[in-house]
């Protein structure tokens, strides 16, 4: 299509659109596609796009300074290529099913409840003493000072029991080790 093209009401016909499409489609779409960066999804949204405008901009179609109409077709064209690039890299990237699948999870709460569970079960294993001395340091948070004095013992004491039942633990639970220590 030329630039002497006939336009009917000031817009063009689809017959007209459809001849614009098949002179200069390919060289627009070879265009997008390069600066696209192989997408060729979006280099083919592009080109629709840019016809979109030659449709909504008649006038540019008829300018007499011009043989052809690709050189602004071009242009249009490149011009939506930089604004959609703008507009990606203005936006956080889209995650995608895969990221999601291969993401590792944090906290895993059922993960966590047989954990707890595993835990109960071995130090239920432990004797009495060793079990008191793990309780008040381990999980209430007591120091050491503060356990013997509680259960009436020495700190070394406190120590040595505390050593021996997460020794007893660890063979009870070889798969938390490594966690434990």
């Amino acid at each position: 299509m030329t630039a002497g093209t006939t336009l009917t009401n000031g817009t063009t016909a689809e017959h007209e659109l459809a001849a614009l499409q098949r002179e200069h489609g390919r060289p627009l779409f070879a265009l997008l596609l390069r600066l696209c960066d192989g997408d060729r999804q979006r280099a083919e949204d592009l080109v629709q796009e840019t016809l979109v405008r030659a449709w909504q901009h008649p006038e540019a179609l008829r300018a007499e300074n011009f043989d052809s109409v690709r050189p602004w077709l071009l242009t249009v064209a490149r011009r939506l290529a930089i604004d959609a690039r703008r507009a990606r890299q203005a936006r956080p990237a889209e995650v995608g099913d895969a990221v999601l699948e291969n993401a590792r999870v944090i906290s895993d709460h059922a993960e966590r409840a047989a954990a707890t569970l595993d835990v109960r079960e071995a130090v239920k294993t432990l004797t009495p003493e060793h079990r008191e001395v793990l309780v008040l340091v381990y999980f209430q948070g007591a120091s050491v000072a503060e356990a013997a004095a509680a259960l009436g013992i020495p700190p070394g004491t406190v120590k040595s029991r505390a050593y021996y039942a997460l020794r007893a633990l660890r063979r009870v639970l070889p798969g938390y080790a490594s966690d434990m220590r």
